[in-house]
């Protein structure tokens, strides 16, 4: 595991300094694509992220599981650790970690595909930084966003959006809304309401997880021509033919 720490802190914010760090599963051989993973974190907070905080803590299974899954066949697993715990209204300082984060994957593995995985604002920040132009797919767990959340950055892009149904942090409503305004942006829009869970993904975590790993395999597989094990298999199934009105409930 390689890690990058680089990333000079904003200039006038109260408190310690805090840098972002990106995390690097390398791909075994050539790499052939780049998972970015992004956590979520706080309406406005310029705490410095830790590593023992449950927001990126909730990601790791998620990254190992991809790594799992595409890493012999030449995906590389990036996860990024933010400097603020906050979205920090005009700062959008997630946004700005992430593109500092595209910026390196650009210059170590330029041209090759990357897809974006993100939970709550890290699913907003996936959404906002997808006009990256390596940028081949999104998948956004109960992502926080809302009617300003522009859907012209998904353009040519493949996009996945899980949500519980009994999310009280973020809207499931206001997701699927954004679908609606991706469908016909984006190269493709699949939006899965999950019966009965929550924000946080304690429950149903297996489908969470076959859901948004999948989906990443699979586009992996699609771009590279790779045959990936069987997550993407799964996800496959898990989804009706294309067509189908959204959402879809599981």
């Amino acid at each position: 595991m390689r890690k990058i720490d680089d990333r000079e802190p904003a200039q006038g914010v109260p408190g310690p300094a805090a840098r972002a760090v990106l995390s690097i599963a390398g791909a075994a051989g050539e790499t052939r694509g780049v998972a970015l993973v992004l956590h979520g974190g706080r309406a406005n907070s310029y705490d410095a992220v830790r590593g023992t905080h449950l927001s990126p803590a909730r990601m790791i299974p998620f990254a190992r599981a991809l790594q799992r899954g595409g890493g012999s066949d030449g995906l590389a697993v990036w996860t990024l650790r933010n400097r603020y715990r906050g979205w920090n209204g005009k700062d959008m300082s997630p946004v700005e970690d992430a593109r500092w984060a595209l910026s390196h994957i650009s210059r170590e593995h330029p041209g090759v595909p990357v897809y974006l995985l993100g939970h709550s604002m890290g699913g907003l920040t996936a959404l906002c930084v997808a006009d990256h132009p390596q940028v081949e797919a999104v998948a956004a767990l109960a992502p926080w966003l809302d009617s300003s959340t522009p859907a012209g950055r998904v353009a040519g892009r493949r996009i996945l959006i899980v949500h519980g149904t009994e999310d009280r942090w973020t809207s499931p409503a206001n997701s699927l809304a954004y679908a609606r305004r991706a469908d016909g942006v984006a190269e493709s829009v699949d939006y899965v309401a999950l019966k009965g869970a929550g924000h946080f993904m304690f429950r149903r975590v297996g489908l969470w997880n076959s859901l948004a790993n999948g989906f990443i395999l699979d586009a992996f597989a699609a771009s590279s021509g790779r045959n990936v094990d069987g997550d993407a298999d799964a996800f496959r199934s898990l989804l009706p033919a294309s067509g189908v009105r959204l959402p879809v409930v599981l």
